[in-house]
């Protein structure tokens, strides 16, 4: 049976293209959870460079429902959705439909979510021009520092330790790992001056306007990434 999500206008479907797109830019085999209950959309990536949740919501013209199901949720491939939405998005003159690809075997990442409620605003959090000086600083940082090692020293185990070394350092006045900012900005999250940081439990999630990232206090790998 095929499922199709109607959106709410164009312009949903084309910044969820662009959403999809900078996944597959880090992961070309990438998936996402797509999960959509009356008319929202979230899906949900993991860009594996950066070692976070990225999220990001549509919203649909119509409450989702399918026959006797009034919401779904499933794990698809981000390159089969792309194609979906992007041909919505290029529907001039409609908001336009994607159909849902079919079910595919979750990675780990996707049975472990951030949850819909009890989040609390964390205070101290920078402005966001500052949050995003502070990544610029931190790309042209491991840049210069890449540059200082020898040739035969630029091999990825050296690049992943001074990746390591600046992108976990935590954004000032925050328990943020500088890398979820990086993240964010790398997305196309980071713009505009709205930027809130939020709690629950042993989640973190950096929140704009257009999109969030998340993560787990406890446990948190380092990052292992080359900036580009």
């Amino acid at each position: 049976m095929t499922v199709r999500l109607h959106f709410a206008d164009p312009g949903e479907a084309a910044d969820l293209a662009a959403f999809l797109a900078r996944l597959i830019h880090y992961d070309k085999a990438a998936a996402v959870r797509l999960q959509a209950a009356g008319d929202t959309l979230a899906v949900f990536g993991r860009p594996p460079s950066f070692e976070v949740l990225a999220i990001r919501t549509a919203r649909l013209a119509k409450p989702y429902e399918d026959g006797l199901d009034t919401s779904l949720d499933v794990t698809v491939s981000a390159g089969e959705f792309l194609e979906s939405v992007g041909e919505s998005s290029e529907s001039l003159g409609t908001a336009g439909t994607a159909v849902v690809p079919a079910a595919v075997t979750g990675p780990p990442w996707a049975g472990v979510l951030p949850p819909r409620r009890g989040w609390e605003r964390v205070p101290g959090l920078p402005g966001a021009s500052d949050v995003r000086a502070l990544v610029h600083g931190a790309v042209a940082e491991f840049r210069a520092r890449v540059e200082e090692l020898a040739p035969e020293r630029r091999v990825r185990a050296e690049l992943d330790r001074v990746g390591r070394e600046i992108w976990s350092r935590a954004v000032p006045g925050t328990e943020l790992p500088v890398r979820a900012a990086h993240a964010a900005q790398s997305l196309g999250f980071l713009r505009g001056d709205s930027l809130d940081l939020l709690s629950a439990g042993v989640w973190l999630r950096l929140r704009t306007p257009y999109g969030s990232v998340a993560l787990r206090r406890a446990g948190v790998g380092a990052l292992a990434v080359s900036p580009v």
